[in-house]
């Protein structure tokens, strides 16, 4: 086995590359905006609910990863038996979450791992379910989405746009594997969140005298670091993963002719 020392661009790129996991199980963390008109004080309490939120899943995650390399060594051999022998370079199927469990629990950590997977999913499914069809209902009031998605049921629920959030999920659960769909879906958020803060700038000039009840945290500092940094990632898997983020350009170009369908029936 041959190692090849990594430097300068090489690290970036490979980083920009193993972000894309981390950067989707965040992906989340703006879902809450999108119920904005049903939460008191909003103007408040959606910075202050982002702001401790992310942070304290910043911080979980920081004491996950020291909990790994405490528990397993980071170097190993990819031909031994055990979790302690491969360690984080080379643990089964990159799972490095159970093979740290392991040390601790033995066999029995992948279905303690798997179960934890679970409780998870569940409950992320529920708050993406459950806000993105929020999403498709502000869409539809604003007559740039089909009418029938604004419609609420007895329960003050949307349940037309949740069956068609349903079926779109399952057209892209359809569509390829996990990882693809990891790959483009990432890469098509980064490429909005791009969009979304480059308007602050624009926003800021073109409506200086517009009431801002929050200010962007670290402005302008913070933002331009994140238009390079999330740029330089879209960039890097242009590059390197190229079919994957290709399909998530075409996501986007596809909703392109759709808005103008919509706001052309709107303005007739």
């Amino acid at each position: 086995m041959t190692t090849t020392p990594l430097e300068g661009l090489g690290i970036m790129t490979a980083l920009g590359v193993a972000m894309i996991g981390a950067l989707f199980s965040s992906d989340a963390w703006n879902n809450v905006t999108f119920i904005a008109g049903e939460i008191k004080e909003p103007q408040r309490n959606i910075p202050l609910g982002l702001f401790i939120g992310t942070g304290l899943v910043t911080i979980i995650y920081i004491l996950a990863n020291i909990a790994y390399l405490m528990l397993l060594p980071v170097k190993g051999d990819p031909s031994a038996v055990d979790a302690m022998g491969k360690g984080i370079m080379f643990a089964q199927n990159d799972r490095v979450g159970t093979a740290a469990l392991f040390t601790v629990f033995g066999n029995t950590s992948q279905y303690i791992m798997a179960a934890l997977i679970m409780i998870s999913t569940f409950g992320c499914n529920n708050g993406l379910i459950l806000a993105g069809s929020r999403l498709f209902q502000s869409m539809a009031a604003n007559d740039l989405f089909f009418s029938k998605a604004k419609e609420l049921n007895s329960y003050g629920v949307p349940a037309k746009a949740l069956i068609m959030q349903a079926i779109w999920a399952s057209v892209l659960c359809l569509s390829g594997s996990y990882g693809d769909l990891l790959d483009y879906a990432t890469f098509a958020s980064l490429i909005f969140y791009i969009v979304t803060i480059t308007g602050l700038f624009v926003l800021r000039k073109k409506e200086p005298d517009t009431p801002r009840p929050y200010k962007a945290f670290g402005y302008p500092i913070i933002p331009i670091l994140y238009i390079l940094l999330a740029g330089f990632i879209c960039i890097d898997l242009l590059f390197f993963k190229t079919f994957n983020t290709g399909m998530g350009v075409l996501m986007i170009l596809l909703g392109i002719p759709v808005y103008y369908l919509f706001n052309r029936k709107k303005a007739e």
